[in-house]
């Protein structure tokens, strides 16, 4: 029979053997933890690939734990898509025109001046006076970027766009119409095209109107160069009235295709756009 002092020795070397063996079981899967995350990190790098998928796999896997937290998805991006800016961020004159016409044709101030700013860069661009593509607008659908009349002119700048579809091609498609940016952007295009083959503001809104072919616009031009004269009044006048380069326009000839939208709409497009036009508060 063992003696008792024998046996305990015995059970201490078991339990020895045991932790040492522990230990280096434990060490050696930390060294390989190590190993894998190293090999991992250098796959990583050299496949920038399997990083990009990684991250999105981990940006998925943390959306849908928030999701089930929050019990809605989250659109981070939706201020992004937002057309809108802050007023008081703008240049004076800018500012001034955006909360003018804010309280003018009641809506918001934020949208607004989002719009001002992007008419003045157009303006600038397209070498048109600003307060004149705004007061287009003004007159064509009191700022409503959903505004759409009886012939299908359609946006804040009324575009009659399955005339001018080939314009939209850029922003992704005719559904653009209802972008207040892409609108505004087409809409100005159109203006300074018809500036320059008509040779004139007033021209270029009988033109913009559909009444190019017609005796008269209907108050049409009148009533859009008033608001423009409001709205350069509001910006201290500090814009530069729409200048005509002569040699430009002395270029352009007045084709079929630039006055389609006359031929196919011209009676219709007077009535409906004169009727807006009159409708509006002075």
């Amino acid at each position: 029979m063992s003696k008792p002092g024998n046996w305990v020795n015995s059970v201490r070397a078991i339990a020895s053997d045991i932790t040492e063996g522990f230990l280096e079981i434990t060490h050696n899967s930390f060294a390989l933890i190590g190993l894998i995350v190293a090999f991992a990190s250098v796959a990583l790098f050299a496949h920038p690939d399997l990083r990009a998928q990684g991250e999105a796999q981990l940006r998925t896997w943390l959306q849908d734990r928030h999701v089930a937290v929050v019990g809605f998805t989250p659109a981070p991006e939706a201020v992004e898509r937002t057309t809108a800016a802050n007023p008081k961020e703008l240049p004076k004159d800018q500012s001034a025109v955006a909360y003018w016409i804010s309280k003018k044709y009641r809506v918001a101030a934020e949208p607004i001046a989002a719009i001002v700013a992007e008419a003045y860069k157009q303006g600038a661009q397209q070498k048109i006076d600003p307060t004149l593509i705004l007061a287009v607008m003004a007159v064509e659908s009191s700022f409503n970027p959903f505004a759409q009349s009886s012939v299908g002119a359609q946006g804040l700048m009324q575009v009659m766009t399955r005339v001018h579809t080939e314009k939209y091609e850029n922003f992704g498609g005719t559904h653009a119409a209802f972008d207040p940016v892409s609108n505004l952007r087409v809409g100005a295009s159109i203006l300074k095209e018809y500036i320059q083959i008509t040779g004139s503001v007033e021209g270029a809104l009988k033109y913009y109107v559909g009444a190019a072919n017609m005796q008269n616009d209907g108050g049409y031009a009148s009533k859009v160069l008033a608001e423009h004269r409001r709205l350069r009044q509001v910006a201290g006048a500090s814009t530069p009235t729409t200048q005509v380069k002569p040699a430009l326009i002395a270029k352009r000839q007045i084709t079929p295709a630039a006055n389609l939208e006359t031929e196919a709409v011209a009676a219709s497009s007077v009535q409906d756009n004169t009727q807006v036009a009159l409708s509006s508060n002075l």
